[in-house]
């Protein structure tokens, strides 16, 4: 794109072209973002000034330090505010996600009962040394979470919660004393890719017992995609803003297309 078409297109505030996506601040295309950050340097006037030069290599214009303070005698935090000079073409972004028909807790009970005409047994946990239980809890307990109610509530899904740190070989060899159709791990700590490491090892251990395939694998966390999942040897994955009856109406329809294609 030439200069003077990029400037034609910057003054453009009331139009939207999605081929010249920009973040929306004040006006249409002014880039403008707030980002924050640490830097593991003392508070001062010097970190301030990194802060902004950092700022202007991820592509900011004109970046304006308006928050900083210290988080301990070695470390500082800041909120930068600028507008972003990069632009992303919208109508060529292509997001492998789950494709599913996302259904209420009643329709997931009533589906199960016409094609399985049996409880769907689901077991989860947090695997490896993850300590963290708030997404399999909120997928798997009773009271689910923000309204959607968990997987123990449906009446043809048998659910069973085995908690935090729990070994992947642990994890397997009850899967298959539940006689499990489904298994279901959250992975919320993540820090130098643990969480990678922790599903590949389950995978692997599911494929040298030749369990793989007996299994419907799916995996969620913060920073869990369903490209990265199927990338991992899983089914599925949910990230953010995903509940139990996301993973419900995955988990019968994904069963019941099987089932057909058996």
């Amino acid at each position: 794109m030439s200069k003077g078409t990029a400037s034609k297109k910057a003054d453009l505030d009331t139009s939207l072209d999605l081929t010249y996506l920009k973040p929306y601040g004040d006006t249409m295309n002014d880039g403008k973002v707030q980002l924050s950050f640490t830097l593991p340097v003392p508070d001062s006037e010097v970190a301030v000034e990194a802060a902004r030069l950092l700022s202007l290599k991820m592509g900011l214009v004109e970046p304006t330090v308006t928050y900083h303070a210290p988080l301990d005698k070695s470390f500082s935090f800041f909120v930068v505010y600028g507008s972003l000079s990069h632009v992303v073409d919208y109508t060529q972004i292509h997001v492998d996600s789950v494709d599913v028909n996302v259904m209420t807790m009643e329709e997931t009970d009533l589906f199960i009962q016409q094609n399985f005409g049996r409880k769907i047994k689901v077991i989860g946990a947090s695997t490896g040394t993850d300590a963290h239980t708030v997404g399999i809890d909120a997928i798997l307990n009773m009271k689910g979470y923000a309204g959607h109610y968990g997987l123990e509530r449906y009446k043809m899904i048998d659910a069973l919660n085995l908690g935090s740190q729990v070994t992947n070989e642990d994890f397997i060899r009850k899967a298959v004393e539940f006689d499990a159709d489904v298994l279901l791990v959250s992975q919320t700590v993540t820090q130098k890719n643990v969480h990678i490491q922790n599903l590949t090892e389950l995978v692997e251990l599911l494929e040298a017992e030749r369990l793989r395939t007996r299994f419907l694998l799916i995996i969620g966390g913060p920073r869990i995609s369903h490209e990265l999942a199927k990338e991992l040897g899983c089914d599925a994955g949910f990230g953010p803003g995903k509940y139990a009856d996301d993973v419900a109406s995955f988990i019968c329809q994904e069963l019941a297309a099987r089932k057909q294609q058996n």
